[in-house]
C-alpha cells in the first residue's frame, strides 16, 4: 500500500493527514500498522529491504502509523514503560495495568492535573490498550480466527531460507485480523496488516514453489479472511468497514525453470469486501494466460480512490483549506473502481 501512487506514503498516513492522527475523544491512533510482532513477540522483525509499509513519504513522521510491538516511545508509553522481565507473561502485564487503573480511581491521584495530562493518562489506561489485546476475546472467537493450528511449523520444510516467515504467517495472521476488528470497533480509521514477504513462489533457495508455497500461505488467508468477514457481518459492520486484500504485484503466466513463478506487473488479483460497495461480483477479465487485462484495467489510482471514497468525500477535499492541495489532488485524481 506504498507506491508513487500514494506519494510514497502509507495509505493510512494519507488518511491521517486528512482525518487527524488520533480520535478526538478517545485518543485512539487513527492509523495503525500490524506486523507479526504485534501478536507474537518472537516473530521475525518487520522487513524493510524492499520498502517500508509504514513510510510517510513527504508527510513527516507525525503521520506515521502506530506499530504495536515495534518498541519506541509511543509503544513504551502505552505499556507504561513497565519492564517486561518483571512479569512472567503479557497477561500479568495487563493485570498490573488493571490494578493501577483501580488504584488511581480510588486515590484521586489525577485530581489537580491539567486537562491534557488527564487525557493522556486516560488514553493509556482506557479502552485503547484493551483494543490491542486479542486475549480479551472469548475462546470461541479466538479459535475461529486462529490460523496457527492449520499449518504447523513441523510441516514446513527446512530447505527454504524463508521458513521462519512461513511459520510467522501461519502463527499470526488470524490474530492480526482479530486485532484489526477490535481496533476498528474502538475507532481506528485505517489498519494495515502484513505478515512480511511470504507469497514469492519462486522455487529458489528462499521460497517454495507454487503448490507447496500456496499451502503455506493460502490456507491461513482463507481461514482468517472468512473469519473476519463473518465477524464483521455478525456485528453489523459490513457497510462501515472496507477490507482490501492485495499484494504488490502478480505472478508470471509462465512457470520458471525451477517450477515456480516470478514477479509480474501486468496483472494481479484484488479482493474487496464491505465499505458500502456492491459485493458478490467479479470485475474485469484477463487474457487466457492470465497475463494482461482483456477488459478495462483497474489501476492502483482506482484502488486508492475507492479506499478514500469509503473514508470521506474525496471530491470535496480541494475545498478544505487544511488539506494540502497536492494531497487533495492525489486522493481525487481517479475514479473509484467501476462496477462497485
Amino acid at each position: 500500500m506504498v507506491s508513487r501512487n500514494s506519494a510514497s506514503a502509507n495509505l493510512g498516513s494519507l488518511y491521517a493527514r486528512v482525518a487527524g492522527t488520533n480520535h478526538p475523544e478517545s485518543g485512539m491512533p487513527l492509523n495503525v500498522a500490524l506486523f507479526p510482532r504485534a501478536v507474537e513477540p518472537e516473530s521475525q522483525p518487520e522487513q524493510s529491504q524492499f520498502g517500508r509499509f509504514n513510510s510517510t513519504g513527504g508527510l513527516g513522521m507525525a503521520y506515521a502509523p502506530f506499530v504495536p510491538g515495534a518498541g519506541g516511545d509511543l509503544q513504551t508509553d502505552m505499556q507504561l514503560a513497565l519492564p517486561r522481565d518483571r512479569f512472567d507473561d503479557r497477561r500479568q502485564l495487563l493485570a498490573q495495568i488493571d490494578r493501577l487503573r483501580r488504584s488511581v480511581d480510588v486515590s484521586g491521584l489525577m485530581q489537580g492535573t491539567d486537562r491534557f495530562q488527564q487525557q493522556a493518562f486516560d488514553t493509556i489506561l482506557g479502552g485503547i490498550a484493551d483494543a490491542f489485546d486479542w486475549t480479551r476475546e472469548s475462546p470461541s472467537t479466538v479459535a475461529r480466527y486462529d490460523t496457527k493450528p492449520l499449518v504447523t511449523a513441523d510441516s514446513i520444510s527446512s530447505r527454504w531460507n524463508n521458513r521462519k516467515y512461513y511459520i510467522d504467517h501461519n502463527a499470526t495472521l488470524g490474530k492480526l485480523l482479530l486485532v484489526s476488528r477490535r481496533l476498528v470497533e474502538a475507532g481506528c480509521g485505517f489498519v494495515t496488516v502484513t505478515t512480511n514477504f511470504v507469497w514469492d513462489n519462486h522455487a529458489d533457495s528462499n521460497n517454495a514453489g507454487v503448490v507447496e508455497g500456496m499451502r503455506y500461505c493460502s490456507v491461513a488467508l482463507d481461514h482468517a479472511l472468512s473469519a473476519l468477514v463473518e465477524d464483521l457481518e455478525a456485528r453489523g459492520l459490513g457497510r462501515d468497514v472496507l477490507v482490501v486484500v492485495c499484494g504488490e504485484m502478480g505472478r508470471t503466466p509462465r512457470i520458471n525453470k525451477s517450477g515456480g513463478r516470478d514477479h509480474w506487473g501486468g496483472l494481479a488479483p484484488l479482493f474487496l469486501y464491505g465499505g458500502g460497495w456492491k459485493m458478490g461480483q467479479v470485475i474485469g477479465q484477463s487474457t487466457k494466460d492470465a497475463g494482461q487485462p482483456s477488459s478495462e484495467p483497474v489501476t492502483i489510482p482506482n484502488l486508492v480512490s475507492t479506499v478514500m471514497h469509503t473514508l470521506f468525500d474525496a471530491g470535496q477535499l480541494r475545498l478544505r483549506p487544511e488539506v494540502p492541495g497536492d494531497i487533495a489532488r492525489l486522493l481525487s485524481a481517479a475514479d473509484p473502481i467501476r462496477g462497485l
